[in-house]
């Protein structure tokens, strides 16, 4: 790999001359052609520029992206200037650096793993057969609004504790907050309350409503005798304390709740979306996984999963950003300078994975993603703390929707990536077509996702 011999020389490795503003478009545009270019051209480290993010440097070698991933949270911020952190707010964890961060994770890790995973895998399944019961039949449709529904129900039951009128609110209020705060993230120059009818005056109006019912929930939350019994994750922030003693603010739980809303929501059912449409373009795969699913197994779908993620990545950038002097690839990168890791060249070099263009969920049976080669929840201290719960997720949507529908394979040119601020989903939604499987009628009572989300709270 073209890597320059460490020298520790001063400033950026090389990269295109074009200027920002092309560069810019490029990347909006033709990101993985454009770093493909760079890379083939300047090596497995070099620098591209962005408006109002300045100097980028993106490496592309596994040892690289191992050593940013691993150095010290204090050369390396991660939440300092984040985009996302006007609209997250100042508490979340992603827009957090060093010991504040740390102290934040703790309290965030544990609802992610152990026993509350298994029971929101029933409430996940629940929601999944409440909404395909609605997909029409026998005709082409896509799957993405469906998938966002799913994904926006399955955190407000299980991360919000959100039930009746509260659940209906909130299922109003986000999908236009999120689709503005997707905009707006990447576009500071749009940060200006201008009245009601501005997008970031509707951003804050939606935010404070949404904040407002938030509130509520927590109220009801301290008032709830059988709060120690609760395993949605707002009563078990509710209930948290740092090491101090000290609680968690209301400010602060609302930040990490509409942190785990955006990192679980969005980018989940963009990647369910893309599950379905890269199986209807490869009817050996599906055939398979409907057989194993109906055989109770799930080796082949977790591949899938990693496969879909490894190929159709909805999140292309990973970034941190240099605090002090930091050697990378023998440049001694100044403070000021960002590192984007990318999946976006990582996920397809053939250096990396064999025959990176084809789809083949094989490369995956039997054994896991390479750390530092597959990057589609990050990595080190920093990584998802939801990627087991995305997974899980996933799975369980795939799982349903195989045992309850037959799936119709298209000829269909595969569809286009298209950027919506934060995601990479597919231009026509994940179109699908879909039959009843013999047995079922691919339908399921009203209510039945508040029904379970009750039995899973009764069952902690």
């Amino acid at each position: 790999m073209r890597i320059p011999q460490p020298r520790d020389r001063a400033g950026l490795p090389p990269g295109p001359s074009l200027p920002t503003t092309l560069q810019d478009v490029a990347l909006v545009t033709r990101l993985r052609p454009f770093l493909r270019r760079c890379q083939r051209r300047h090596g497995d480290l070099f620098t591209v520029r962005v408006h109002h993010f300045g100097n980028i440097v993106v490496p592309a070698d596994p040892a690289l992206i191992k050593r940013t991933f691993t150095a010290s949270p204090v050369a390396l911020h991660s939440g300092e200037g984040s985009p996302l952190g006007p609209v997250l707010g100042p508490n979340s964890l992603l827009v957090t650096d060093e010991d504040v961060h740390l102290r934040q994770r703790k309290l965030l890790l544990p609802p992610f793993h152990g026993q509350r995973m298994q029971r929101y895998e029933q409430l996940i399944e629940a929601v999944t057969r409440e909404e395909i019961a609605r997909w029409p039949r026998d005709r082409e449709f896509p799957v993405a609004p469906s998938t966002m529904r799913i994904t926006l129900r399955a955190i407000l039951l299980a991360v919000f504790g959100a039930r009746g009128d509260a659940l209906r609110q909130l299922e109003e209020l986000l999908p236009p907050l999120t689709t503005l705060g997707s905009a707006l993230a990447l576009t500071p120059y749009l940060q200006h309350d201008l009245g009601p009818r501005s997008p970031w005056g509707r951003f804050k109006r939606l935010r404070a409503q949404v904040d407002a019912v938030c509130d509520e929930l927590m109220a009801q939350a301290r008032r709830d005798p059988d709060l120690a019994e609760r395993s949605d994750v707002l009563a078990l922030l509710v209930q948290a304390t740092y090491e101090d003693g000290a609680p968690m603010r209301d400010a602060e739980i609302r930040d990490q709740l509409m942190t785990m809303l955006a990192a679980g929501h969005e980018t989940t059912a963009a990647q369910l979306a893309w599950t379905v449409e890269r199986l209807r373009r490869h009817p050996d795969v599906l055939e398979r996984l409907v057989a194993e699913a109906d055989a109770g197994g799930r080796e082949l779908r977790d591949a899938t999963i990693r496969e879909v993620q490894r190929q159709r990545p909805v999140i292309m950038f990973t970034t941190r950003l240099v605090k002090e002097p930091f050697e990378l690839g023998g440049f001694m990168l100044p403070p000021g300078t960002r590192i984007a890791l990318a999946g976006a060249l990582t996920h397809y070099d053939e250096r990396l994975f064999a025959d990176p263009f084809a789809f083949s969920p094989e490369r995956f049976l039997g054994r896991k993603p390479e750390t530092y080669a597959w990057l589609p929840f990050g990595g080190g201290v920093r990584r998802c703390i939801g990627a087991a719960f995305a997974h899980m997720e996933m799975d369980v949507v795939l799982r349903t929707i195989l045992l309850t529908y037959a799936l119709a394979p298209t000829s269909s040119p595969p569809e286009r990536m298209k950027f919506r601020g934060i995601a990479h989903t597919p231009a026509s939604g994940g179109l699908a077509r879909v039959t009843p499987r013999a047995g079922t009628d691919g339908s399921d009572g009203a209510g039945a996702s508040e029904q379970a989300a009750g039995r899973m709270a009764v069952a902690a």
